[in-house]
């Protein structure tokens, strides 16, 4: 026997209620988006002065982010390099940043305010400790600079820090045996070029233009740290232990070495920002920092030696849980 009428017409209104239904979640399905919403929102990304190397990573970085995160923001500030730039973090003035180990070792040793909001996200590039002085000067190591007009790098810098350690290393008093000047990078070129500073130290990646700059127009030479400098550094206790005694390859500054390469000492540069900050964001830009080496390593040398399989390694801070989250999902 056939069902009555009514029951047949629910029946069919039923089914086709359950059609519709399968039919929207189909569509809502293929139209919603895939994975976790793209982070958005605002950073104030610390960099350094004008014509170093970590100003010129900043910019590009900033081009890089704008591809890889649409929805944020980025505004760039000079600073006078790693010091500042840690404070400009631990203070919430920055977001983000890059400073060196040792220096961030300090920043922590001496208990600067907000240092244990600090978190790493990535190991980026070593910086090279480069001593430049006119080709006919008598310095030939660092001892020798007693007495004469040194720059030093300003006075939040990375390069203050680490050139007060390595003149005292030496047996020079900053203070007393050396006019020790605070200027930086984008100074200390033409203040020896034109005779008001007798040597100037560097702390950056290889090349650092402004000193490739000076040495195709001015005749230069870059003074060696030996091994046994460097160890003298280390001794001095824990924020000394991420100084490496290194070589200036022969070719980073081909008219100022002569084919020669240079003793020095080597830190590593860390990406930056606080424990506070969105995971999302944080394992965003870490991804960006890693997939865009080879881009801005086409521009800015010393980007091309970041490297995943030691970027993870950003003592002495934490990693970010941001950070962590892009290291395992990239981990084979």
């Amino acid at each position: 026997m056939s069902a009555p009428p009514a029951r047949a017409a629910r029946r069919r209104v039923l089914t086709l209620a359950t059609v519709l239904a399968v039919v929207c979640g189909t569509l809502l399905w293929w139209l919603a988006p895939f994975g976790p919403a793209t982070p958005s929102g605002s950073i104030t990304f610390s960099t350094g002065v004008r014509t170093g190397v970590y100003q010129r990573y900043g910019v590009l970085l900033r081009q890089a982010m704008a591809k890889d995160l649409p929805k944020v923001s980025v505004t760039l500030t000079d600073s006078e390099g790693s010091q500042q730039n840690l404070a400009r973090v631990a203070s919430g003035e920055a977001d983000l940043t890059i400073a060196t180990a040792d220096a961030v070792a300090q920043y922590i040793r001496d208990r600067r305010p907000g240092f244990e909001r600090l978190r790493g996200c990535a190991r980026l590039y070593d910086d090279y400790v480069q001593l430049v002085v006119r080709r006919g000067a008598r310095v030939r190591t660092v001892a020798d600079l007693r007495g004469l007009r040194v720059g030093v790098g300003q006075d939040g810098s990375g390069v203050r820090l680490i050139a007060d350690r390595v003149l005292a290393a030496a047996g020079i008093t900053p203070s007393r045996d050396v006019t020790a000047v605070p200027v930086g990078i984008d100074s200390m070129p033409e203040m020896l070029e034109n005779g008001t500073l007798d040597a100037f130290f560097w702390s950056g990646g290889l090349p650092t233009q402004a000193v490739q700059t000076l040495s195709e127009r001015t005749p230069i030479r870059l003074v060696p740290m030996d091994p046994t400098l460097v160890q003298a550094l280390r001794d001095v206790g824990e924020s000394t232990r991420h100084y490496r005694s290194a070589m200036i390859p022969a070719d980073a500054y081909a008219a100022a070495q002569y084919g020669q390469p240079v003793e020095t000492l080597a830190v590593a540069n860390l990406l930056v920002t606080t424990a506070e900050a969105d995971p999302a964001l944080v394992e965003g830009f870490t991804r960006s920092v890693i997939g865009s080496r080879d881009r801005i390593g086409g521009q800015v040398h010393p980007a091309q030696l970041v490297d995943l399989r030691t970027a993870v390694y950003t003592e002495p801070l934490a990693l970010h849980e941001g950070a962590r989250r892009y290291y395992r999902s990239v981990k084979p």
